[in-house]
């Protein structure tokens, strides 16, 4: 009598199940560069800066009846800041780093949307941001030279005080030199973000 084996049943196939595609996550912008970002509102602070320096300065002028040796011993005396080499070198120095702030501005607002050029761009900044850090610090100096001595005077060459006179315009005057010193500040913090912005950057 035959014995027939028990057929032996193997594990049910699993049933292939195709997975369903996942979907594509929707495009994420970049992060924001908080850096680029103050670094544009720096750039736009120095152009005001310079800019109310400037106009400020261009209008402290006054007349004043001062005495005169001659007849009639009385006559009408202008004080302007186009009557200094100091200011007039003031005013040209703040007109220069306005101009250039504001290319620089755009220049930074190019790169916050063009990541790949930011480099290249930050290393032409931080040259002209030296020089006209130079160039304001300078002439803010100069400038201020000649308004304490408008103040004070100077004794030991005979320099007489002016702003007991004129005193509009030496407020005038000390006012836009305020303005431009906040202006120095500024461009010494560009120099410093851009260095550190660029160190960043050097692959370590």
């Amino acid at each position: 009598m035959a014995t027939h084996e028990p057929e032996k049943v193997g594990p049910p196939a699993e049933a292939s199940v195709a997975e369903p595609e996942k979907a594509a996550p929707p495009p994420t912008t970049g992060p924001t560069d908080y850096f680029k970002v103050a670094d544009v509102v720096l750039r736009l602070l120095v152009f005001a800066s310079a800019l109310v320096s400037v106009v400020v300065m261009s209008i402290s002028k006054q007349t004043e009846i001062v005495p005169t040796p001659f007849p009639p011993y009385r006559a009408p005396l202008p004080a302007k800041f186009n009557h200094s080499p100091a200011l007039i070198y003031f005013v040209a120095a703040l007109c220069v780093a306005g101009f250039f702030s504001i290319l620089t501005a755009l220049g930074s607002l190019y790169s916050l949307f063009k990541p790949g050029c930011s480099a290249k761009i930050i290393s032409h900044f931080i040259i002209i941001d030296v020089l006209l850090l130079g160039i304001v610090a300078s002439a803010t100096g100069a400038a201020a030279s000649v308004a304490y001595i408008g103040l004070k005077g100077n004794t030991h060459v005979g320099w007489g005080k002016v702003c007991n006179m004129y005193g509009k315009f030496c407020r005038y005057i000390g006012a836009s030199i305020g303005v431009s010193l906040f202006s120095t500040v500024l461009l010494l913090l560009l120099v410093l973000l851009s260095v550190y912005s660029l160190s960043k950057k050097i692959p370590k």
